[in-house]
């Protein structure tokens, strides 16, 4: 009985571990985004006045 609840504790501590990782994987993936798009937005406004 110890041995399973150990090892469900183990699995929600790293699935909590994980769920950060996603979340962190996540917003920088939407910075970089932002960034880009934001840079094209600029490269077209340069070029188009």
């Amino acid at each position: 009985m110890k041995q399973i609840v150990l090892v469900l504790m183990v699995v929600l501590l790293s699935g909590c571990a994980t769920w950060q990782g996603v979340k962190k994987d996540s917003s920088d993936g939407w910075e970089w985004t932002k960034s880009k798009v934001n840079n094209g937005a600029e490269y077209v406004k340069e070029k188009t006045e």
